[in-house]
């Protein structure tokens, strides 16, 4: 379960696994660059790089109905997004804490680091 957007920005990497282990309905968003999307990512994600999303954004916004999880390399693109996303009126989404080199090093060790 996500926790209240109101107390929190972010979510754990053991918060994500257990979420997508019961098929929660969230839309996962890796909003790293395209080298950094090539090299690794966490499935089920969809990739929208931080530095598109002035142009993609509207469109990805219309298209999600659900929760959004942000992730990126080390969790600080990520939250700033996050944070953008919740001015501009989204309440659900959360930032991954540590991004994808915490969920490495806690949940998939096959997910290599860089």
């Amino acid at each position: 379960m996500l926790p209240d957007p109101e107390d929190a920005e972010e979510i754990t990497p053991a918060q994500l696994a257990m979420l997508l282990t019961e098929k929660a309905m969230i839309s996962l968003i890796d909003c790293r660059e395209a080298d950094e999307w090539h090299f690794n990512r966490i499935d089920p994600a969809r990739h929208w790089a931080l530095s598109q999303f002035p142009e993609a954004g509207p469109l990805l916004l219309q298209s999600v109905n659900d929760p959004l999880v942000i992730y990126c390399h080390h969790g600080v693109r990520s939250l700033h997004l996050t944070r953008w996303l919740r001015r501009q009126g989204c309440a659900r989404v959360y930032s991954l804490q540590g991004g994808i080199d915490q969920w490495s090093r806690e949940i998939d060790a096959s997910v290599p680091l860089y």
